[in-house]
């Protein structure tokens, strides 16, 4: 209910009040279950803190972590879910929480906890220590690659297109982001070689002077005569 308001009257524009009001409930009762109005907004943050733990947990015998957050959000892209952003009505969402600071700080805040929780969830599968480099690592860039999946679908609803217009893209982008994650970036991006200061040089030294006679640096040479010294000074002034 919190929710509906929030997005059909603009965040920073409903009061916890209100939201008392809509629940015919006192504000200390909301209070008594949300700690803050942000909190209100998102109302399933403990569900999407838990949710990539779950995903990892729910690995098909022999998956690795890789694969079962793409065929998890591939899968996702197939049902319209949610937590893809790919779905009718996600651009109106994430306007909301652009608009809002607080309401960007918040989700900051819950894909955080969600990152630390996929991070503890592959420390303790692999007998790794909590602040192992590896599980936290690898948490962030899962992490990362949805992220910026989920950014860009939502960037191109919020311009005017529609699921069906973008889908074909967006399964091809799905697929690129996780074959470098799986893979790694390695030479990806490498600044080229550079070329020897004197191939140039070299390059000139291979062509043929012209018939007839010498190169014209040194015809231009030998037609100018070496300076003379005055009398009375040396060459040097």
């Amino acid at each position: 209910m919190a929710t509906g308001l929030f997005l059909t009257r603009g965040y920073d524009n409903v009061t916890i009040a209100d939201v008392a009001r809509a629940a015919d409930v006192s504000v200390n009762t909301v209070f008594n279950y949300f700690g803050t109005k942000e909190d209100l907004f998102f109302d399933r943050q403990e569900e999407i803190i838990e949710h990539a733990a779950r995903v990892f947990a729910d690995r098909a015998p022999g998956e690795s972590a890789v694969a079962v957050f793409r065929r998890h959000f591939r899968e996702g892209l197939d049902r319209n879910a949610y937590q893809t952003g790919f779905h009718e009505g996600s651009e109106t969402w994430a306007r909301a929480v652009r608009e809002s600071p607080a309401l960007t700080a918040k989700q900051l805040e819950i894909g955080h906890r969600a990152q630390r929780r996929l991070a503890a969830a592959f420390a303790d599968e692999t007998d790794a220590d909590p602040d192992d480099i590896t599980a936290r690592a690898a948490a962030a860039m899962i992490f990362a690659v949805q992220q910026t999946l989920i950014e860009q679908i939502l960037q191109r609803k919020m311009a005017g297109e529609s699921l069906e217009d973008m889908r074909r893209d967006v399964y091809a982008a799905t697929e690129r982001a996780f074959d470098l994650l799986e893979r790694g970036i390695g030479g990806y991006a490498a600044q080229p070689a550079a070329q020897p200061a004197d191939e140039g040089a070299d390059e000139g030294a291979d062509e043929p002077a012209d018939e007839g006679g010498p190169p014209a640096d040194t015809a231009a040479s030998a037609q100018t005569p070496e300076p003379q010294p005055r009398p009375g000074k040396s060459v040097s002034s």
